[in-house]
């Protein structure tokens, strides 16, 4: 499986640039007095809203001798040049940036250096399940991203609906009731388009069904996955979700509920911030942060997308990036990044805290669903989990399009899933 993951990297001739200052000559001489005697430099690569300022590096420098030499890399090309580093057995930076997705093929390849975490930041960070594989933790949460819901309390109200959805019925029905009456034509926002979003579109609403997607032996489970697909089906038949976002970014879709022409989302976390930008939003005021939905009343748990960093396996200067990681995913950092960066913290803790103080304002539900945060993945995010994506997205779209009906869109990703599972 290694080397089938190594390969589909190299096929692509990339630039190397980034492996100056890291398990090199450049950084042996930086780290004077070698692993764990405390200063050195170290090299970290990450994208532009994960990079700290030069005020929190400074601190940092002068509370622990460590010097951090950042490289800000587009999102889309670090694991690119994560892999394109190993192949030469070469670390692309000491501390990287580790997308959620990621964690599967990154532990397959051995790319990334365990970390120990403390069991009070675990049930502190319960994200940290997302990047924990065989009991060992990967990479420390530093943003976080959940699923949570939103709905528009007035478009609601003019359609007669003056309570908030408990159960996926409860929208379904508010949303025929919303396009009966003509308030809302299109009232579901939802990423139905061929790309990411649109896969984990279908995971957490599965997840928030039956609290299942994927059998212990990786296959999907059939009953749950279906019945999301059913659902999704009976949405796009009866013309709930709007034309465009079967082809529009998942992104364009979730904006639908900011421009008041969708009246309900499950989507990113950042939209509690969006429905409150008068830039952002044309209905600001309307919009509350609700409780997911489940099948008979709320959900009992949510799936997270969080953003992480981690330690190469190859650095030579592991001791010092692990100090890093520790100060990077501090509270006391959550407090800043939020500030700086806008990052949703990790640490319940702390979200709690600037819920309470009005720094993070108007939140409806979103402390009470980042409580309910686990993985849906039974034994942790699959090394193949890229392509897996790629067949379910794929597949939901054509259903989109009408080229399948449910039972063809699960049929094809079911058999690219099984497949996949093979090859293991």
């Amino acid at each position: 499986m290694k080397k089938r993951l190594l390969s589909a990297f190299l096929v692509s001739v990339m630039s190397l640039s980034l492996l100056a200052g890291c398990g090199g000559q450049e950084t042996e001489e930086a780290g004077e007095g070698g692993e764990g005697e405390g200063g050195g430099k170290i090299t970290f690569m990450a994208p532009d809203w994960a990079i700290p300022t030069e005020d929190q590096l400074a601190a940092f420098t002068e509370e622990t001798g460590i010097e951090v030499e950042c490289s800000e890399v587009g999102w889309d090309d670090i694991r690119e040049k994560i892999a394109t580093a190993a192949s030469a057995n070469k670390c692309a930076a000491d501390v990287v940036e580790v997308d959620w997705s990621w964690v599967g093929e990154f532990y397959a390849a051995d790319w990334l250096e365990p970390l120990e975490v403390s069991e009070e930041d675990k049930a502190d960070m319960p994200t940290i399940e997302t990047f924990t594989v065989d009991d060992q933790v990967l990479a420390m949460p530093y943003a976080n991203d959940y699923r949570l819901s939103y709905y528009n309390t007035e478009q609601f109200a003019a359609a007669g609906i003056t309570e908030e959805p408990q159960t996926w019925d409860d929208v379904l029905e508010a949303c025929r009731a919303l396009k009966e009456t003509g308030t809302v034509e299109h009232p579901f926002a939802i990423a139905l388009n061929a790309e990411e979003k649109t896969s984990t579109c279908l995971m957490w609403l599965a997840y928030t069904m039956n609290g299942v997607v994927w059998n212990e032996d990786g296959t999907f489970n059939e009953e749950s996955v279906m019945e999301a697909l059913t659902y999704l089906e009976t949405l796009i038949n009866e013309e709930l979700v709007a034309p465009e976002d079967k082809t529009s970014s998942g992104m364009d879709a979730y904006m639908r509920i900011c421009g008041g022409t969708a009246s309900f989302l499950t989507g990113p976390t950042s939209f509690v911030s969006r429905i409150q930008d008068e830039e952002l939003c044309s209905v600001v005021g309307q919009i509350v942060p609700i409780m997911t939905p489940g099948k008979d009343g709320k959900a009992q748990q949510t799936m997270p997308l969080p953003e992480a960093i981690g330690v190469s396996s190859l650095s030579e200067n592991k001791e010092a990036a692990k100090t890093f990681v520790e100060w990077y995913t501090s509270a006391d950092m959550q407090k800043q990044l939020n500030e700086t960066n806008s990052a949703i913290p990790t640490r319940n803790s702390v979200l709690e805290e600037l819920i309470d103080e009005g720094t993070i304002k108007n939140s409806g539900a979103m402390l009470e669903e980042a409580k309910i945060v686990s993985s849906p993945f039974p034994n942790g995010i699959p090394s193949y989990y890229a392509e897996m994506s790629s067949a379910m997205y794929n597949a939901i779209n054509k259903m989109a399009l009408g080229e399948l009906n449910a039972e063809e869109a699960y049929a094809e990703m079911s058999e690219a899933l099984n497949g996949l599972i093979s090859e293991e």
